[in-house]
């Protein structure tokens, strides 16, 4: 049997791969965060360093991939004026601007703060890393509702 797969077709696997590349494991970091935190609080600076190389690796690297493929989708379908494309643009940017801006700088400084605290030999972890960290949370569940909405936008084309 001969299946016949359009261009069309394969940029569109890639661009759904892309998306599940750079954004399936950040739904994981409040469980990992959470884990670490119960489990042994010397884990947190590693978590962190993973959060960090996994925003720049594979959030970056597939977000790229996504736009890049979305770019080919929507001249080929002449879809450019749809708001679904538009506002894949612009979550993309705000996405991209958001990691690169806040969420690596905020995860680098979480992780130095978590070493510091446990160097220390204090009991908890200071109010400083908690607010490190709730910041990252803050904007992690914002990005999250983004990627989310995308996704929703993606799929009803409204």
């Amino acid at each position: 049997m001969i299946v016949a797969v359009s261009a069309y077709n394969v940029v569109l696997a890639v661009h759904i791969i892309g998306v599940v590349v750079a954004f399936g494991v950040v739904f994981a970091y409040p469980l990992m965060f959470a884990l670490a935190a119960k489990h042994d609080r010397r884990s947190l600076p590693l978590v962190h360093r993973i959060e960090v190389l996994v925003d720049r690796t594979l959030v970056s690297g597939g977000l790229t991939v996504a736009v890049g493929a979305g770019i080919y989708l929507a001249g080929d379908g002449h879809w450019w004026s749809q708001f679904f494309v538009q506002w894949g643009l612009a979550a993309a940017i705000v996405i991209g601007g958001l990691v690169g801006a806040v969420m690596i700088p905020a995860s680098k400084r979480a992780q130095r703060l978590a070493e510091r605290d446990l160097a220390s030999g204090g009991e908890g972890m200071s109010e400083e890393y908690r607010t490190a960290t709730r910041r990252l949370a803050t904007v992690g569940s914002l990005l999250s509702v983004l990627v989310l909405l995308t996704i929703l936008f993606m799929a009803v084309k409204p």
